[in-house]
């Protein structure tokens, strides 16, 4: 028998084998949903009224989700958070941000920004993997805080700094399975192809009156702004319930009926409980088991919806990883660029705590064997 050759009991198995951490796992219920409502949905118009009221109910059910104030509103457009970032430079930055940065996706719009030849230097502060820096009262009119580090399982509170500047967060890996509260920020902006269970290349973001007030400000002065990335335009397209141009049928589909099973269940709390449990299943393992460890120390820091547990050089995760896979259980492996000897696993809240705790099972089964 050779190491990759292990066979995983079916009984210690998971019911659903997918932990990635994005593409997430899409509930069974959904792709059944999209697939009764193909012949009327898929291939048509994106500005017609049977598309706009899937949109429509996609703003209001954020808007319940979140429970955002009067004024706040949902907009969306295409390309994801990649090409979020490229329009927060053109149209919510007006000459400044602050950036907090602890991994590899909180430092992308870092850089970015440093790239945009209109825009001053930006004012990036940074700290460790494993932990994550807090922001500092400044004279930038943008802080760009991550709220979850995706490379890394680092969760950090928000709050606002005692400054003038706008509030942004990347909420990519967050937003739907992790609390937050609207008054800390200005801009809540995420893609939904991991705690909202669907797939990539649509970008939303969750505005409040002071941020909608400064993406039209800036829409409205003579800053040259690529159609594409101009806010402005994805706000007024937004409004009608529309993208400026033509979605992914699919992957707006399937953010709806898990923003409408979440709140069918309970809402945020809900959603969140679902993560709470998980990461209890897992880091709860971690600390009882002698060859793993949570990557990240401090317990308040510990991401409820990614977690990174950390094997001894006695264990090698990449096998472990391998087999798991080889056994229909997929998506375990550390994020490439880290570079060390553990696994990632996604615990958004499609994802059942139960087999994040077979899971665990399955991970000692295979070192047992190893």
């Amino acid at each position: 028998m050779t190491d990759t050759n292990i066979t995983i009991p079916p009984s210690l198995l998971p019911s659903d084998g997918r932990f990635g951490s994005g593409p997430s796992q899409v509930r069974h219920d959904a792709v059944t949903a999209l697939a009764a409502i193909a012949d009327r949905y898929l291939g048509t118009s994106h500005r017609q009224g049977t598309v706009r009221d899937v949109v429509g109910r996609l703003r209001d059910g954020l808007t319940q989700l979140f429970d955002l104030p009067d004024g706040w509103e949902v907009v969306l457009g295409n390309g994801g958070t990649t090409l979020l970032w490229d329009g927060l430079t053109f149209g919510l930055i007006e000459s400044r941000s602050q950036h907090l940065v602890f991994g590899e996706f909180s430092s992308k719009f870092a850089t970015a920004v440093a790239a945009a030849p209109h825009l001053g230097e930006p004012e990036v502060i940074e700290s460790p993997v494993g932990t994550h820096p807090a922001a500092i009262a400044s004279d930038v009119d943008v802080y760009a805080l991550t709220h979850n580090e995706t490379s890394t399982g680092v969760a950090m509170p928000l709050g606002r700094p005692d400054g003038p500047g706008l509030v942004a967060v990347d909420a990519t890996s967050a937003a739907g399975g992790l609390r937050w509260d609207p008054a800390a920020v200005d801009m809540y902006y995420f893609a939904p192809q991991k705690c909202f269970a669907a797939d990539g290349g649509l970008w939303i973001a969750c505005c409040s009156p002071a941020a909608v007030e400064r993406i039209e400000q800036i829409a409205a002065s003579d800053r040259w702004i690529p159609a594409g990335l101009d806010l402005g335009i994805a706000l007024e397209n937004s409004r009608k319930n529309q993208t400026y141009n033509t979605p992914a049928l699919a992957t707006i589909f399937l953010t709806v009926n898990q923003i409408e099973w979440m709140l069918d269940n309970g809402g945020l709390e809900f959603a969140t409980g679902r993560c709470d449990a998980s990461a209890a299943n897992l880091y709860g393992w971690a600390e009882r088991t002698a060859y793993a460890t949570p990557f990240v120390t401090d317990p308040t820091s510990r991401s409820h919806v990614v977690g990174t547990i950390d094997f001894d050089d006695s264990v090698d995760a990449a096998t472990v990883a391998a087999v798991l896979r080889a056994n229909g259980v997929v998506d375990t492996e550390p994020y490439r660029k880290l570079g060390r000897n553990q696994l990632r696993i996604a615990m958004f809240p499609a994802i059942d705590p139960d087999d994040v705790a077979a899971l665990c099972a399955c991970v000692d089964h295979i070192v047992a064997e190893l």
